[in-house]
């Protein structure tokens, strides 16, 4: 194993190091939670990652999301964020994908080649269709629910879809996968907190989001680190 690679394989054993690095995990979104989730899976040893995102860096971002900064306003979220877990592991075997998912294209992407997909998008239609894609090729998926207008780092969990309380996002994605006939099966990140709501925010509806909520720098990550740990404890249990 590389040098830098010790204090995990102390923790994980040389069997599971093994297993992460023959692993491949696909991280769609790379924004407050998603950047977050694809440096803590880089830094664990996953050896294979696509990474999917069609959006570049926000001014707005810079209060939560890893790749923004002042210096990369307007530079591709895939660029700088897979420049960074290069770095991280040079010998990272990295597939970019710098594009917004359409409803057709999550049902492309979602193969059984993944050990685990993480869903890290924040509307609803594209995180809908990539959760449906998943279950129905029965490949292993995280999805993330809504971190914005909440503080309290202890009411973030990792549960199944129908255990979700307090999260509006949550709710939403519950009613449509019921309509799809999905309404268990689903893991995934929410928090138990209600949300402020006189921080919601409406937006004019472009890539499926019609609304937003404000957002601090630890809850966005938070949810990326439960995501990363949910998948690299699967990965060396397996």
């Amino acid at each position: 194993m590389a040098e830098w690679t010790e204090r995990a394989e102390l923790l994980f054993k040389k069997e599971g190091l093994e297993k992460l690095k023959n692993s491949h995990v696909m991280v769609v979104g790379l924004g407050g939670v998603g950047s977050f989730a694809a440096e803590f899976l880089a830094r664990a040893g996953v050896g294979t990652m696509t990474i999917v995102d069609g959006d570049v860096v926000d001014i707005t971002n810079i209060n939560r999301q890893l790749p923004a900064l002042h210096s990369t306003v307007g530079q591709p979220k895939v660029t700088i964020v897979g420049d960074r877990l290069m770095d991280i592991n040079p010998e990272l075997n990295l597939i970019r994908l710098q594009e917004f998912l359409s409803p057709e294209r999550a049902y492309e992407l979602v193969t059984n080649e993944y050990d685990y997909v993480l869903d890290c998008i924040d509307s609803i239609t594209p995180k809908l269709n990539l959760i449906i894609s998943a279950k129905r090729k029965k490949v292993k998926i995280i999805s993330n629910m809504g971190a914005g207008g909440k503080y309290e780092a202890a009411k973030v969990k990792v549960a199944d879809i129908s255990k979700t309380e307090y999260c509006p996002l949550a709710k939403t994605v519950r009613k449509r996968l019921k309509k799809e006939g999905v309404t268990k099966g689903v893991k995934v990140v929410f928090s138990s907190e209600a949300p402020d709501e006189t921080s919601l925010k409406m937006t004019d509806g472009k890539n499926f989001k019609k609304s937003f909520f404000g957002t601090n720098s630890w809850m966005p990550a938070l949810f990326g680190l439960h995501s990363a740990e949910t998948v690299v404890k699967h990965i060396i249990k397996k």
